[in-house]
This record gives C-alpha cells, sequence and structure tokens, in this order.
C-alpha cells in the first residue's frame, strides 16, 4: 500500500535513508522489511526548540514495490514553419520561461537579450569584483538568465497568490536541477549550479525553432497604424515581423523606463524597499538558530527571516544568503549597489542578508520633478553617495553594526565576502535619515530576538537598493497588454509584477498563455 506518513527526526536520522524506512515502519505497525521505499513529499528544518528537528512527509510504499517520484512532462516540439512569432525583450526567468510555454503552445519565441551568454558574462563578473571595471550591458543585473543567475538561484515566493509553482520546479529539474527542490520548504539551487540550467533552457528553445540573440539592446520602437511594434536596436538593426512583444527587461533597465517616459507610454510609481546587506560569521547564525556552538554534519548552515514594526514601517530582512557572499550588483560606473547569493553547498564563511526599509511615494518627493520615475531617481541618489563615500572602483561604505547604531566611524572593519573590498564610512552620508534610523532600532530590536546577531562582528554595507522595480508598467488585468499599446505586453520584475526567480517565471508563463490565446481566438 501507499500511505503518507508524517516523520520527526533528529538530523542525522534524517540523512540515513534505512533509518527513515525504521521510522516508517514503527509509524504504519509493519517490519521495517516491508517498507520498499519512500518518496519524500517536504522536507524542513525545525529550529524553534533546544534540540533541532528534521520534518519529513513522506510518501512510503509498504509491501508493494517502490514507484520513484513521477515528474511532470513537458511538450517541447518543433515548431512549424509558419508559425506565429513573439518577440521577447529580455533573457531572465520571465523572458525564458515565457519562451519555454510559447513553445509548447506552438508559437515561436525569438528573444533579444541586451547582455552576453552565461559564460561570457562570467568573464565579466570577475573583472568586476577583482578590477572594479563594469560592463554596463554585461554585469550581476544584465545578461543570461537575468539577474537571478548569479545572484543566488532561491526558488520561493513569498505570495501564495501567485498560484501553484509544482510546474516551475518540475521545470528546473527538467533542465538539471535537483530534485530535492520539489519538497524543501526552501528550495535553492545556488549560483554554481543555475548558469548550466539556463543555458541547457536556450539551448532546447533554438533546437525547438526559437531564437535567441545576444547583444542586441532596444532602444526605440515604433507603432504603426495597425497597432504593429517595431523595435530599433543599439546597432542599428530592426524587428518587425512578428505577433506581439513580451517586456521582460528586469528592475535594473532604467534605460527602458527613460524611453517609456520619453514616447509618452504610461508608466507608474511603485513602493520598493532599500537598506543595507548584513554579514556575519556564519557560526554566529548557526549558534543562535541551532543553539549550540558548532552546527554538526547533518545540519545546513542556518537563515534567519526578521521583521521589525519601527515608526510604522516595517523593516525586514530580505534576500538571506546562508553560507554566501556580498556580490557588487551595481550596472554603471557612479553607483554601489550590493546584493547577495550563495552556491549550492552554501559552504562559505559567512551569511548575509539584506535588511531594508519600504520606500513609498511621500519618501520621493524631493524627486517629484521625474514624475513616475521619482523612486528611480531616489534609488540612483542613494547608490552614487555610496559609491562616493566609499572612494571608488566599487567599494562599498560599511560600519560595524554597534558602531552603526551608536552613530561611530568604525576604526576597523571584520573580514567581509565583497571582493571588491569594503571602506569604513558613516553611512548617515549615504542613507535617508529615515532609513538610517529605523534600521538603528531594528538592529537593537533584532538583537533581542536572536542571541549574538547584535554585535560588532556583524558588518553593515551599502547600499541594497534593488529589491525590486521602483516602476510598474501598467498592463490590462485581464488581456495583460498595455493600456496603450495592445501588442505590448509588460511583464516580470522590471514590470513590477514579480519579485524573484519563480514569481518572474510564472508570471511569464501567464502572459504567454494570455497571447497564445488572442493570438488563436
Amino acid at each position: 500500500m501507499q500511505t503518507r506518513i508524517s516523520l520527526r527526526l533528529l538530523p542525522s536520522e534524517a540523512a540515513s535513508e534505512q533509518t527513515v524506512k525504521t521510522y516508517i515502519a514503527q509509524a504504519a505497525a509493519v517490519k521495517t522489511s516491508a517498507v520498499s521505499g519512500y518518496n519524500i513529499i517536504q522536507q524542513s528544518v525545525d529550529a524553534r526548540r533546544n534540540v533541532v528537528y528534521i520534518h519529513l512527509s513522506v510518501e512510503a510504499f509498504i509491501n508493494e514495490p517502490h514507484v520513484p517520484r513521477k515528474l511532470l512532462s513537458f511538450a517541447f516540439r518543433q515548431l512549424p514553419p509558419r508559425a506565429k512569432k513573439v518577440m521577447i525583450i529580455g533573457g531572465g526567468p520571465a523572458g525564458l520561461f515565457a519562451a519555454l510555454q510559447l513553445i509548447e503552445l506552438g508559437i515561436k519565441p525569438i528573444i533579444l537579450e541586451r547582455g552576453k551568454d552565461v559564460r561570457a558574462r562570467r568573464r565579466d563578473l570577475a573583472v568586476l569584483n577583482k578590477q572594479g571595471i563594469i560592463n554596463p550591458e554585461s554585469n550581476y543585473c544584465f545578461g543570461e538568465g537575468g539577474a537571478g543567475t548569479y545572484s543566488d538561484g532561491k526558488l520561493y515566493t513569498r505570495s501564495s497568490k501567485r498560484g501553484d509553482i509544482t510546474r516551475i520546479l518540475n521545470l528546473f529539474v527538467h533542465f538539471g536541477a535537483e530534485e530535492n527542490i520539489l519538497y524543501q520548504t526552501h528550495p535553492h539551487i545556488g549560483t554554481n549550479k543555475l548558469p548550466r540550467i539556463i543555458s541547457a533552457m536556450r539551448e532546447k528553445i533554438i533546437d525547438c525553432g526559437g531564437e535567441f540573440w545576444f547583444h542586441k539592446k532596444m532602444t526605440d520602437f515604433t507603432v504603426d497604424k495597425n497597432g504593429k511594434i517595431k523595435t530599433i536596436l543599439a546597432s542599428g538593426e530592426e524587428f518587425a515581423d512578428f505577433d506581439a512583444v513580451i517586456l521582460a527587461t528586469g528592475h535594473s533597465a532604467r534605460d527602458i523606463f527613460l524611453l517609456l517616459q520619453h514616447k509618452q507610454i504610461l508608466i507608474e510609481s511603485k513602493p520598493f524597499a532599500l537598506g543595507v546587506r548584513i554579514e556575519h560569521p556564519q557560526s554566529v547564525i548557526d549558534s543562535a538558530q541551532y543553539h549550540c556552538a558548532f552546527r554538526g554534519d547533518f545540519l545546513p548552515p542556518a537563515s534567519y527571516s526578521l521583521v521589525e514594526q519601527v515608526q510604522g514601517r516595517g523593516v525586514f530582512s530580505f534576500c538571506m544568503c546562508p553560507g554566501g557572499i556580498i556580490a557588487p550588483a551595481a550596472t554603471n560606473t557612479n553607483e554601489v549597489v550590493v546584493n547577495g547569493w550563495s552556491p549550492s553547498r552554501r559552504n562559505n564563511p559567512f551569511a548575509n542578508s539584506g535588511i531594508v526599509v519600504p520606500v513609498n511615494a511621500e519618501d520621493v518627493t524631493a524627486f517629484r520633478q521625474y514624475g513616475a520615475l521619482a523612486g528611480m531617481y531616489f534609488q540612483k541618489d542613494v547608490e552614487e553617495k555610496a559609491y562616493v563615500a566609499a572612494g571608488g572602483c566599487f567599494a562599498a561604505p560599511a560600519q560595524r553594526m554597534e558602531d552603526f547604531v551608536n552613530n561611530k566611524i568604525s576604526g576597523s572593519l571584520p573580514d567581509c565576502s565583497y571582493l571588491p573590498g569594503i571602506r569604513s564610512a558613516n553611512l548617515q552620508d549615504v542613507l535617508p535619515g529615515y532609513i538610517y534610523q529605523n534600521l538603528q532600532i531594528a538592529f537593537r530590536e533584532f538583537g533581542k530576538k536572536m542571541k549574538g546577531y547584535f554585535t560588532n562582528e556583524a558588518v553593515v554595507v551599502a547600499t541594497e537598493s534593488r529589491t525590486s522595480s521602483p516602476v510598474r508598467i501598467p498592463r490590462n488585468p485581464e488581456s495583460l497588454h498595455h493600456p496603450q499599446l495592445t501588442n505590448l505586453y509588460p511583464c516580470g520584475e522590471g514590470a513590477g509584477y514579480a519579485g524573484g526567480i519563480v514569481s518572474a517565471a510564472m508570471d511569464g508563463e501567464k502572459v504567454a498563455r494570455q497571447i497564445a490565446q488572442q493570438l488563436f481566438h
């Protein structure tokens, strides 16, 4: 028989398949030999008490052969010669998953990506990290796979309203991810493994008859009397032979926001969040979360999720990276932006997380002359101040945590994973006053919730500013096209409809299905 059983095990027990079978047998009141196998349905760590447990929900096979987990199948077939065509601007998760969905629906995707493929992109990141030289078109934000490719590969979303993520996770497994992402509470691929998965997706798109072009930056477009859109590239090339355009350019494509505003295409200001990235020794987080001096061999590096209401605003952790690295996520020469990522093993000695404060319309009134782009210019202003404060070459301004709270410039800084380097600075000169003050209060409160968190072993690095797009490109809630341009479909994080890899992928598929419905109506 097949039965679902919930187990609470010590970490060492959960790591042993034979021990898990023994516990299954006890729960089912049968001999261990009767348990032929099991599939894990859900796995999570419970560190709320002094003893840490692993919770497993399993589908057990008793007195019958074990049937391995059944994965979803996908219909990626060769496209017909005269398939309808959809242009996709941007090769991030929204664009990639839109393309894969279009292929399943018999529509040819043509992806234009301003940056480079994942292999060439890696070389540009090395130059940025080691020499402080940035390629504005190939960096942590731009290039194949988008901002998620080299910034961690977390595969979960805060919002359950977006729908079921099962299909998205199965697609990642189909293209090479490990099956454990299907049942982990917080699935994670890792920056070292995600690029080859992205490459496999691109190869499938091309094998099926789609197109994927690099170094193709859209700088303008025109619309004819029938609503058809012609894209104009920086190279002077023009593309016009397609039935719809998906705009999936990511949260940092400021040139696209400027272009839309210049052409009087409706865009809207949108709330976002801004703050800092905080880095602790991973051992400090492990000790606090697992209530022990050493984590041991059977537990993953500990993470955390913190939130505190301060002066009517939520201050919260964002994109927490256990065993991770702080990365330079700038897209221009005169700004400092930091982000975080972890390799699949999460085996680096530091843990980092964004700690951010919401930014609303009333906070950006000093930039109201920019209209819907007020938030973008607010964001840009803070990033440029961070660049100046650290002295250039993408070094990041930083303070020890207690010094930050006590308004003290740090006489020295601890070791930090940020490769371009950190430099001691007064972050009051970088961050808006209310953000700095709210962070000061929140750090003390976080220290009360989590033993060891508030410490001068931790370093505060500015600035974490690309949490989400400060602009929304509106679309009809049913047809999903722009209210002024019926062939333009804003999509993903850059358009304001997603917040990470999974939600962007889901939005890409959603838009693709809607386009297919329109084209085959």
